[in-house]
Order: structure tokens, then C-alpha cells, then sequence
């Protein structure tokens, strides 16, 4: 009650604090800031979790949120009470205030970073204009303004949602890179606004009245609704804005200088509301040590009521109960998370000291034991498993396939077929077809060669230099797939290049220098349901047209013309993981041409179901299609990928591949990198949009067994709107998941999903900036440092540079971080049990006095120089060698169980406690002679020995340095005896008495321990030990 209570005043301040503001539909008028009426958010990104003022209230509220945290903070104020007060403040304020003052540090350090990489982030310049042409007045990344005109150039990062009003590309369009907003580094194309860049010079920009119509800000980073309207011009003309009119932010410009209009800023960018909040992450093993610390808390009050109650609740009975939770509070020792800190700290050092993971860093210093805990890893595909680097591998005419080291037999055919006239022939040559199929891949696609420019060369000597010189060494290739990149670059070291491109011709370079022109009569882009792209070409020497099309084999089997080793060769290339494209073509007469130009432009003015009827009138002439050649081009595989894949897979971790990117080139990759076995089946999910479609689809796919599934974006989204938990509880049962077309938010939506559903731990790894939404939903998230920048990397909790260390970082060090701190847990709580037990014993032989056994600075001493080391020596040990948790990664699967900190394992040492409690306390009460000081000296004595031989018991792997701790403790034990004579009679501890009498009690306490241990060993072994023996 008191919890529910509390969250809701919380949740309640927190709302008033932070009102959000309604999103709202603008309109932004070009260079007219006074009739923007609306204030709109700062451009200024903010990744801190806390400000000046919620600082020390927020840190501090994260930690005694914790029940162990909380305990502590009430029995340490409790000694400022007089009749309260037990031992010295120092006691309990001296380890309290240690955690206090290293998670304050630790937490602001990381805030500081944080700060000062949004300051160098949002301190970035950009050029701006508004009522003036000065286009080099600068403005800070943070202060733009929605009503701001931005200048952005080639390679820099765009400030904000912008609508694209003028380029300095001759076509009026741009390509740009979208890493960050989608994780897929391909080229996407934009389009100017017609209006404004038909201007004849930018200054027109501020003489025209317009204004941009914007839709309110929204997730969806794929669609867009506006409108731009001149109102000046008769009649006033009126332009539908789209997707392809955006520039939205953290895009990168590649091509000219684009100049916009900002329609969205700050918290409203596509960017910043595709990111989620950053959460503080707990681990599973603090929550565990959590509840049993609530648990020792319930056996204190009852033995602290069973105390009173059979001292007959003689006087003040409540000021003795609390006297006796005082006496007892060692069975939740205060140490424990001073002891469990400087363990995860231990751990991170040994993370980024691995010479096998260099590079490593941890970010998160609070949660290594999750590592060794994860039943789910959710991984991005882009730049994670693979390299996004395509290369050309295979061409197959049917009768002859030609691979990498048969390249140079294309180049010399073509070479051929170039420098001789072709003679008619009834029957085809290899080397005639090689040649059509060449040419086929260097028309059939949609890439623009871009030349960077030369310094010193003003734009219209550059394009003029250009028309002259195809040489230049500085040609780039832009296109919105990276496949088709990889084609045409092919093409060119084969002999045959692509040197100019615009929106109605190309222009080919053979090998001996001539440049060939085609005119682009008509293009059908590729699209999702289609999967397949076309292009119609005339010839400018002989005026042939030609319809060259390329697509999928599924889409391309039924268009070409009969024959009996496409399908075959398809399969072959996929299992070799390859991404295929069949190549086809169709030679048209002038009138063919004609009547199907009239019937496309007819069906494309069409109201009512234009799509369909532009595809009916296409298809019309995919018929009967000359087969040239099947391609295979290869998306290179980050390093040592499938192994890696396979061993996580044996260590009963599920993967599931959350992507951007196409159903087609996603099921590929999963194929080729070995997520999905060569005899596993794949059950691809048919797109849904209604709760019928999605309740076929789903009882389709139950029918299914062990089978991997690949289901998109949208489908998945109507799936979970009506059948989330039978969804999830399928999806779960596969043994590999792939979700292509996702959002960035759908990823970290399915990562709170299985957090949800299955209560399992999970991991997303990725490295772009579309993953940082996943990574921060996930209980552990894993960055790379890759190609598409370091967002991701900074925003996770362990950042790596290969996907191949994360089998390392799991099987090694997630198993020594889990296995070591559920030791040092329990081990510190069985050292707080030991001494309760002594006092419980030594009160209830003393008539239930509520007076300490060991006072100042035997407690003191015991919690720290005694025992502290050999205790903390248990962060480096092991129970299995790194080389065989890597070679058996089936070992991992033990760890998920959590058997290594349980309510049975922790019942366990409660009762070696209670015993050597017992042992130690009676056997010191018989042996003591006639001071009750010998009592004190010969039980504390057996008590420190007992702690050092129960550590040595513990410890499965000796490390140097745990000798030495143990050395180091006995002997500062053994030194302070000289020191300790206001607890000890020095001269009764020097005596053989003493000596042979705590041997005894230490040999009663600790022999049947070492005798079980062996036993257990002997008859019952643990699963790794057969492998290390």
C-alpha cells in the first residue's frame, strides 16, 4: 500500500513537472518569422537523465529505493537515539556512507559525460537564412528555428526536420544516407520542391509569398503529409508534399548543397521521437539479493520477538525489541553492498583488460552479472552481422557460370565483342550473350555516377568538365540499394562503365573509349510487393528499344521464357548466400512502344484504383521474357559470424534479427550466416492487415514445427494489436526469428515484449542509431563501434568493435561476473549469519540480555581487515577455465536456471551458519574457565580462523592473490593481538590452553563441511567438473 501510495505522489509530480505539450499541425511561412504564432521546442539534444536540482534527489532515490539500502540508512539513524545506541556511530555510518559517496561519483562522472557530449553535439554550425541573402551568417545546431531557411552541405549531418525547397543539382534531387534513423546505409533519393527550385536564383526564396502546410510530428519515419502553396503567382499554385520531399534529421547529405525549409525541431524531429528515454538498469542478481535480504529481515524481527518474548516482556518490552533488531541487524550485513560494488567494478576492469576483446568498453558498470543470464539476443543485421559491403560473385547464362576467378574470361569476351563488327548469326555465342547480359546489368538500375569537384572549380565548369572527361578517378557510385551498387561497379571493371547518368539518359564507356547513349523512355521502380525493377531504353545509334528488367526469382520465373535451370541454380547460389537477381530483357518495335506509352499514361491519370491499374498495364508487357543470366552478389559477413551464431545457439540462447531492411535480402542473411540451420524450414509470415487475415495466418503457422520464422514490420504490428500473447508464445517456441521493415521503436516495442511475456533476461546488440531504442529497452545492450558512427556504441551498456567478442563477453566473463558474485553475496550474508548466531546463543545463556558480544572495534575489525580480503579474493576465482567455456558453450545453459544464488542454496549456508554459530559459541562456553573475557578471545579467535578456512573451502580455482589474502588477514589478526588488551588477556592468549582449545572448536566447526564437500564431489559432481579433471 505504502508503494502504490508512493509511486502514484510520484508519478503525479512528475506529470506537473514535465506537461506535455500537444503536438500540432504548422504552418511555416518561408522567411516570415512574425507570423509563426506558436513557440516551438529548442533544436538541442539532451541524453542527461538528471539537471541541477534533481541530481542528489534522483541518485539518492535510486538507492534506497532498495530495500537493503533503505534498512541500513534507518538502523544507522537509530544511533543518534540514546537508549537505541549499541556500539559506535562510526560502525554503521563509516560502510554506508562509502556506498553513498561511490554511486554520487560514479553517477556523476557518467552525468558529465553526457553533458558534454550533447554540448559538442548541439554547438555544431550551420548556415541560416531568413529576410536576407547573407547565406554566411552561422547559427548553433540548438537555436535553430522552425521558421529558419537551413543550408546544409555535402557530408554533414542535417540539423533538423526539413522540407527540401533547392539543390545545386542540375536534376533537382539528392541523394542522402539515413544510418541513423533507419540502420541501413544505402542512398535514399529526394526531390525538390518543384515551385521552388524552378526559381531562377536562390535570392527568389524571400521575394515569393509561400508558406509549407506540415502534418503534426509524428513516429512514422516513412510517411509524410503536407502541402506548399505560392500564393503570388495567378493562379496560385498548389504542390502535394510526400516522403520524398523530406529531409529529416541526422540524415546525411551526399550529393550538392540542399537548402530547406524547418518544419520540425528539438523533441519533434522523426530522430529524437524514434528514441526512447533511458532507463537505470538493474540486475537480476541485485532483485534476488534483494528479496533474500527481505527475507533475512522477517527472520531478524521474528528472532528479535521470540528474544522478548521469552524474556517475558518484563519493562520497557518495544525499547528492548529494537535493542535486540539492533544486535541481530548483522544478519543483513552492511557490508554486502560494499563487497557486491567493488565486485562489479573488478569485473568491468577485467572486461576492458581482456587482450582477447580489445576495444572493449563498459558503460554500465552495475549489471556484468547480466551476462551470464540472458535467454534472448535481439541483434540488428546492417552493420552488425554483416559488413554492408557487396561483392560481385557469380554469373550463370544457364550453360556456363563464370565466377570470381573467371572474371578476366568476361572482360576479354566483351573486350571482343566490342572491337569486332558482329556479324548475324542464327545460334548465340557464349560471347554475344555474355555481352547482352553485361549490358543488360549496366542499364537495368537506378545509379547516378557523381564526380566530387575539384577545388577551385565553380559548379558549371565542373558539370562541363565533366560532359568531357568519363576518366575521372574521382567517380563515386550513388543509389538507393547497395546490390545495385555492386552490379554496376562490376560492370565497370569488366569493361563496361557507367559515366553519366540524368533523368531522361545514360551514357556507357566501352572498353576502347567510345561513349553509347541511351534515352530512358520509362522506369518502374522496385518495390516490396513487385520485387522487381524495370527499365525501357532506346538506343541512340540504331534506335532500338529494349525493356531490360531484374527481380527476384519468384517474381521473375513466371515472365521469362520456358527453361529448366533457374530454379535450381537460384537454390544453389541462395545456399552459398547469395542474394540472386534474374536478368531478362524484351526488345520492343516503335509501335509496341507507342500503345503501351498511351495506355501507362492513361492508367496513371486514373482516380480509382490507379496502383492496380498501372500494374495491370506493365504486366502487359512482362510476358514471354529472353532469359540473359542469373547474378549472385554477396553481403560480406562481419568476422567469424556463424561461428559465433552457433555457439550462442548451443548455449540456449535464442536470436531473433530485428532489421530495416527487405524481407528478401533479410531471409539471405539469416540463411547465409548460419541464424537459421541448413535443414531448419522457413515459415515466412504473409502480410496481414485485418484480425481475419492475421487469425488465418497465425493458426497457419501453429500447424508449423521447428521452423524459423520471418514476419515484417506491419504484419507483426496487426499481429500484436489483436493476438499479442499468442503471438509471442509461438514466436517463442522457434528457434530463430527474423523481423524485417521494423521501426526503431518497433524493435525496442518487441524487446519489452518478451521481457513481458517471458520474465527471461534479454540482450539487443546493435550499431546504429536506430538501435539505440533496443538497447536501452533491453536488460543488457551491446554496441559496435561501426561504420555507421558511434550512437549506439555510447548508448549501450558494454560497447564492443566485432560482433565475434560478444561470445567471449558472455560465455567468459558473463559466467565468472554471476558465478563470483552469487559466491560473494552469500558469502558475506553467511558471514553476518555467523556472528548473529554467536550473539543469539550468547544472550540467551546470559538471561536474554540485550547486551553485545563483541563491541567497537572487534566488529569493526571482523567486517573489514580479518576477513575482507580473503572474502573479496572470491571475485577471481573459477570454476571453469576460459578456454573450455568457450569450447562447451552448453555450459552457459546452467547459469539461465540460476542455481547458483536460490532460496535453496542461500537455505543451505543459513544452516552451515546456524551450526558454526553453535559450535563456535558452546564450545567456547564450555571451555572458558573462570573470566568471562576468555569467553570473548577464544570464540573470536575461532571465529576469524572459521572464516578463512570456509573461504579456502569456497574457492575452486586458487589464484595467487588469494594466498596472499589469506596470509595478509591471519596476519593482521594475529599483529593487533598486542593491540587488543582492552578485549583480550594477552597473557592467557599466549598460552597453550588457548592455542589448543580454539584448534578444537575451529576443527569441530569446519572438518564436517570439509568431509561433505568431498563426498558431494565424489558421488554427486557438478557438470563442469568432468571437463576440468
Amino acid at each position: 500500500m505504502w508503494k502504490l501510495c508512493t509511486k502514484l505522489c510520484s508519478d503525479w509530480l512528475i506529470n506537473i513537472c514535465r506537461r506535455k505539450k500537444e503536438l500540432k499541425a504548422r504552418t511555416v511561412w518561408l522567411g516570415c518569422p512574425e507570423k509563426c504564432e506558436e513557440k516551438y521546442p529548442k533544436n538541442a539534444i539532451k541524453n542527461q537523465k538528471y539537471n541541477v536540482f534533481t541530481f542528489i534527489p534522483g541518485v539518492l532515490y535510486e538507492q534506497f529505493k532498495f530495500f537493503l539500502n533503505l534498512y541500513f540508512l534507518v538502523v544507522s539513524c537509530s544511533q543518534f537515539v540514546p537508549a537505541l545506541k549499541i556500539g559506535y556511530l562510526y560502525t554503521y555510518w563509516a560502510p554506508l556512507g562509502f556506498v553513498l559517496t561511490v554511486t554520487v561519483v560514479r553517477e556523476a562522472v557518467d552525468e558529465f559525460r553526457r553533458y558534454k557530449r550533447d554540448k559538442e553535439m548541439n554547438s555544431q554550425l550551420y548556415s541560416k537564412s531568413y529576410w536576407t541573402f547573407d547565406w554566411n551568417s552561422l547559427f548553433f545546431f540548438s537555436y535553430l528555428k522552425i521558421y529558419l531557411i537551413s543550408l546544409s552541405p555535402q557530408n554533414q549531418r542535417i540539423p533538423s526536420d526539413m522540407v527540401f525547397l533547392r539543390t545545386s543539382e542540375k536534376t533537382g534531387s539528392c541523394f542522402i544516407r539515413t544510418d541513423q534513423l533507419d540502420g541501413e546505409t544505402d542512398w535514399k533519393l529526394k526531390v525538390a520542391v518543384s515551385c521552388t527550385q524552378r526559381l531562377p536564383a536562390l535570392g527568389d526564396l524571400f521575394s515569393i509569398n509561400a508558406y509549407v502546410y506540415a502534418q503534426k510530428p509524428q513516429l512514422d519515419i516513412h510517411s509524410f503529409e503536407g502541402t506548399f502553396t505560392r500564393e503570388d503567382s495567378d493562379p496560385a499554385v498548389h504542390e502535394s508534399l510526400s516522403i520524398e520531399n523530406t529531409l529529416w534529421a541526422s540524415t546525411v547529405v551526399a550529393s550538392g548543397t540542399v537548402i530547406g525549409v524547418v518544419i520540425y525541431t528539438g523533441k519533434e524531429t522523426r530522430s529524437v521521437m524514434n528514441t526512447s528515454n533511458p532507463k537505470n538498469k538493474v540486475g537480476l542478481l541485485d532483485l534476488e539479493l534483494n528479496q533474500l535480504t527481505k527475507a533475512l529481515f522477517l527472520a531478524l524481527v521474528a528472532l528479535s520477538v521470540v528474544m522478548v518474548t521469552l524474556q517475558g516482556f518484563v519493562g520497557p518490552w518495544y525499547r528492548n525489541l529494537f535493542r535486540f533488531l539492533l544486535l541481530f541487524s548483522y544478519i543483513i550485513p552492511i557490508s554486502l553492498r560494499v563487497n557486491l560494488d567493488m565486485g562489479k567494478a573488478a569485473y568491468g576492469w577485467m572486461i576492458m583488460k581482456d587482450d582477447n576483446i580489445p576495444g572493449t568498453v563498459v558503460r554500465t558498470s552495475t549489471i556484468p552479472e547480466e551476462l551470464g543470464r540472458l535467454v534472448y539476443l535481439l541483434t540488428d543485421k546492417t552493420g552488425t552481422l554483416t559488413q554492408n559491403e557487396m561483392i560481385f560473385k557469380r554469373l550463370h547464362l544457364g550453360t556456363v557460370s563464370y565466377g570470381t576467378d573467371t572474371m578476366d574470361e568476361i572482360q576479354s569476351h566483351i573486350i571482343n565483342s566490342y572491337s569486332q563488327p558482329s556479324a548475324p548469326k542464327v545460334r548465340k555465342s557464349v560471347s554475344s550473350r555474355i555481352h547482352e547480359a553485361v549490358k543488360a546489368i549496366a542499364l537495368c538500375h537506378n545509379v547516378t555516377p557523381v564526380y566530387e569537384s575539384r577545388a577551385g572549380v565553380s559548379g558549371e565548369t565542373e558539370y562541363a568538365e565533366v560532359d568531357q572527361d568519363f576518366s575521372d578517378e574521382n567517380r563515386t557510385y550513388q543509389a538507393s540499394s547497395p546490390d545495385e551498387v555492386a552490379l554496376v561497379q562490376w560492370t565497370e571493371s569488366v569493361g563496361l562503365t557507367l559515366v553519366n547518368r540524368d533523368l531522361t539518359s545514360m551514357q556507357l564507356k566501352t572498353p576502347d573509349g567510345h561513349i553509347l547513349t541511351y534515352y530512358i523512355l520509362q522506369i518502374f521502380p522496385f518495390t516490396s510487393e513487385s520485387k522487381r525493377m524495370g527499365i525501357i531504353v532506346r538506343d541512340e545509334s540504331s534506335g532500338e528499344i529494349t525493356f531490360y528488367m531484374k527481380g527476384a526469382d519468384v517474381a521473375m520465373s513466371t515472365i521469362v521464357q520456358y527453361n529448366d535451370w533457374l530454379e535450381e541454380e537460384c537454390g544453389n547460389m541462395a545456399r552459398e548466400g547469395l542474394r540472386t537477381l534474374v536478368v531478362a530483357k524484351k526488345s520492343l518495335t516503335e509501335e509496341q512502344y507507342q500503345d503501351f506509352e498511351s495506355r501507362y499514361n492513361q492508367a496513371k491519370l486514373s482516380i480509382h484504383d490507379r496502383n492496380l491499374k498501372v500494374a495491370a498495364v506493365v504486366e502487359s508487357l512482362e510476358r514471354e521474357m529472353e532469359l540473359l543470366c542469373l547474378t549472385g552478389v554477396e553481403d560480406q559477413l562481419q568476422a567469424d559470424v556463424r561461428p559465433t551464431l552457433e555457439m550462442l545457439r548451443n548455449a540456449g540462447i535464442k536470436i531473433w534479427m530485428l532489421t530495416g531492411d527487405k524481407l528478401e535480402t533479410a531471409t539471405c542473411i539469416a540463411k547465409s550466416s548460419h541464424l537459421v540451420s541448413r535443414t531448419q524450414d522457413i515459415h515466412i509470415f504473409r502480410p496481414v492487415t485485418t484480425r481475419g487475415e492475421a487469425h488465418l495466418e497465425l493458426n497457419a503457422f501453429r500447424r508449423k514445427h521447428d521452423c524459423a520464422l520471418v514476419i515484417s514490420g506491419d504484419s507483426l504490428e496487426v499481429c500484436l494489436k489483436y493476438y499479442e500473447h499468442e503471438f509471442v508464445e509461438l514466436a517463442c517456441q522457434c528457434p530463430a526469428v527474423v523481423c524485417c521493415r521494423c521501426s526503431p521503436t518497433q524493435k525496442a516495442h518487441i524487446v519489452k515484449l518478451l521481457q513481458h511475456h517471458t520474465g527471461k533476461r534479454t540482450c539487443a546488440i546493435g550499431d546504429g542509431g536506430n538501435d539505440v531504442s533496443m538497447i536501452q529497452a533491453a536488460d543488457c545492450g551491446i554496441g559496435i563501434e561501426g561504420k555507421e558512427g558511434k550512437q549506439a556504441s555510447l548508448a549501450a551498456d558494454f560497447s564492443i568493435t566485432q560482433f565475434k567478442h560478444i561470445g567471449r563477453l558472455l560465455m567468459v566473463h558473463g559466467r565468472n561476473s554471476y558465478k563470483r558474485s552469487a559466491a560473494l553475496g552469500q558469502f558475506v550474508m553467511h558471514r553476518g549469519l555467523i556472528i548473529s548466531t554467536m550473539q543469539a546463543v550468547f544472550s540467551s545463556v546470559f538471561y536474554f540480555a540485550s547486551v553485545p558480544l563483541y563491541q567497537g572495534f572487534l566488529m569493526v575489525g571482523y567486517a573489514t581487515i580479518y576477513t575482507m580480503f580473503p572474502v573479496f579474493s572470491l571475485v577471481l576465482d573459477q570454476d571453469v577455465k576460459p578456454e573450455m567455456a568457450l569450447l562447451y558453450p552448453e555450459l552457459y545453459k546452467d547459469l539461465t536456471k540460476g542455481r547458483s544464488l536460490s532460496f535453496k542454496t542461500f537455505l543451505i549456508w543459513v544452516l552451515i551458519s546456524i551450526y558454526q554459530g553453535g559450535i563456535l559459541m558452546y564450545g567456547a562456553l564450555l571451555l572458558f574457565e573462570s573470566e568471562f573475557v576468555h569467553v570473548v578471545a577464544i570464540s573470536f579467535t575461532a571465529l576469524i580462523l572459521t572464516e578463512l578456512l570456509m573461504v579456502a573451502l569456497t574457492i575452486r580455482t586458487w589464484h595467487w592473490l588469494m594466498v596472499v589474502a589469506e596470509f595478509l588477514s591471519l596476519g593482521c589478526y594475529v599483529a593487533s593481538l598486542a593491540f587488543l588488551n582492552e578485549y583480550f588477556d594477552v597473557a592467557f592468549i599466549t598460552t597453550v590452553t588457548f592455542l589448543w582449545k580454539v584448534s578444537a572448536i575451529t576443527v569441530v566447526s569446519c572438518l564436517p563441511l570439509y568431509i561433505i564437500k568431498y563426498l558431494k564431489r565424489k558421488f554427486s559432481p557438478p557438470s563442469y567438473s568432468k571437463l576440468t579433471s
